[in-house]
């Protein structure tokens, strides 16, 4: 299934790729250049919509490794921020670093919040390989 509607092109190979499938590629001529082209306007346009894609198929096909990594960051910041200000006030510097510790509060919840969306998205990309293959089974049998 194709989610893209700039250019299928990359999601299939992305998708062929995940699902182990083999590629081939087959040469084909090319007419010349006739008129500017209306897909795509301009190579960093291209780029741009490319990393767009390649990011979004990413997350529908990794949503634990994209969402895991930035959870770990927030949540490794809010650690290190939050082991940081334990030092300053077990040594009688924590007065008017209040700011600090609120810091360190919002980067875990916010880091532990983005785990669990992180549970979500992979229990949701269980679910769409599942009704793959439950379309696959059905489609054969006709």
């Amino acid at each position: 299934m194709v989610f893209n509607d700039y250019t299928y092109t990359l999601e299939t190979i992305i998708q062929a790729g995940q699902k182990n499938m083999a590629i081939t590629s087959v040469p084909v001529r090319v007419n010349g250049d006739l008129r500017p082209s209306r897909l795509v306007k301009s190579i960093p346009s291209y780029i741009k919509r490319s990393i767009a894609t390649i990011v979004r198929i990413f997350i529908i096909y990794r949503p634990v490794r994209f969402f895991g990594s930035i959870s770990a960051l927030l949540f490794g910041s809010g650690l290190v921020i939050g082991l940081w200000f334990l030092s300053l006030y077990f040594r009688g510097e924590g007065d008017g670093h209040i700011q600090v510790l609120i810091l360190a509060a919002v980067l875990l919840v916010t880091g532990f919040q983005t785990f669990l969306v992180a549970l979500l998205a992979d229990l949701l990309a269980a679910n769409r390989k599942l009704l793959e293959e439950v379309r696959f089974d059905i489609k054969s049998r006709i």
